[in-house]
């Protein structure tokens, strides 16, 4: 039976339809088979890339020795050495593409997966990214930045090596925009905030729960747009990645660990996008009225999108995205995973 479903996260509409597991293109998921001899990102390789900016390492800079590295995209977006100036003539608007585009490179293992690697590493593939966004803070033209990973061809990934990219911007984009708007007016009307709200009830009701580690819940959303869609989202107040402590980074790599544990043991090798929502680096005229109270109400979320379900017509036209797996059975099947997680 279908149900239309609000995400009041997001604020849109998901429709929940399991009939459509009958599809015959149903939930599929391929292994992602590659040669790794021309890798850029392998250890060994440092000559293929660009002179890195971050590494957690023992060895010389741009030599072997390092576990996690960050370097420049090689084919950026954005460019940090650019001026920032911009350009208004009537209907046509547009400005310098002034900004970071970086690539942290996740390990030194061509074929490994967040199930596969140690607790320590993700652990430091974290650090990493919480290094890079404290310093992308600190320049001010810069207002958001965009932390995200793309894994397998049909989650748009173009290298396969385990890798993540940062896109910090010197604007705000409209979606987080207007999540932002909506989160401040729900704390003005309540007093606290949506996340926080939306945790604490998917917390009393269970049935979503996939697992919990120190301040950090993991969930299969209410209204999730996407087949086994898990957000890990804390239970205190941190807006941004580069705010965690010792120990929250250290649950967090445990959580990480533990959901895509159980969600290699459901899916196999499955592709997905997996997105941090973080708080602005920096205030300017878009966004300078909802910093005043921004600890109260926001609150970084990581939002783990496996791609196993094809879009269609239907979903690009209107927005509304239909997924084939009830949300409450994805966590059911998720938490039954539980023996050997440590």
């Amino acid at each position: 039976m279908s149900d239309i479903r609000r995400d009041r996260l997001y604020d849109r509409y998901v429709l929940i339809a399991p009939e459509r597991m009958r599809r015959p293109d149903k939930l599929s998921t391929k292994p992602i088979v590659d040669k790794i001899d021309s890798c850029p990102f392998c250890e060994g390789h440092e000559h293929m890339t660009p002179s890195e900016i971050y590494a957690i390492r023992d060895g010389d800079r741009d030599e072997k020795g390092w576990s996690v590295r960050v370097i420049p995209n090689l084919y950026k977006a954005l460019q940090v050495e650019l001026n920032d100036h911009s350009q208004n003539d009537g209907m046509f608007e547009s400005r310098s593409g002034v900004g970071a585009h970086e690539v942290v490179i996740d390990t030194t293992d061509h074929y490994s997966r967040f199930s596969t690697m140690s607790v320590s590493h993700i652990a430091d593939w974290l650090s990493a990214i919480s290094s890079r966004i404290s310093d992308l803070r600190n320049d001010k033209r810069l207002v958001y930045a965009s932390v995200f990973k793309n894994s397998g061809e049909g989650a748009g990934a173009t290298q396969p090596h385990p890798h993540t990219q940062i896109l910090a911007l010197p604007i705000m984009p409209d979606n987080v925009l207007r999540m932002m708007e909506k989160n401040l007016q729900y704390y003005r009307r309540h007093g606290h905030g949506k996340v926080e709200d939306i945790l604490a009830n998917e917390i009393r009701e269970e049935v979503r729960i996939v697992a919990q580690k120190g301040d950090f819940t993991a969930y299969c959303p209410f209204a999730s747009s996407y087949p086994f869609e898990v957000i890990i989202a804390p239970r205190k107040a941190l807006m941004s990645i580069d705010e965690l402590n010792r120990d929250d980074i250290a649950h967090l790599a445990q959580l990480i660990s533990d959901v895509f544990k159980r969600l290699d043991a459901q899916l196999g090798e499955f592709e997905y996008n997996l997105a941090f929502n973080l708080s602005p680096l920096n205030s300017n005229f878009e966004n300078e009225e909802y910093f005043p109270h921004l600890k109260k109400y926001n609150r970084m979320t990581i939002r783990i999108m496996p791609r196993i379900y094809r879009l269609g017509g239907f979903e690009l036209s209107t927005g509304i995205l239909i997924n084939p797996v009830e949300p409450e059975e994805a966590a059911k099947l998720l938490r039954e995973f539980d023996r050997n997680i440590s």
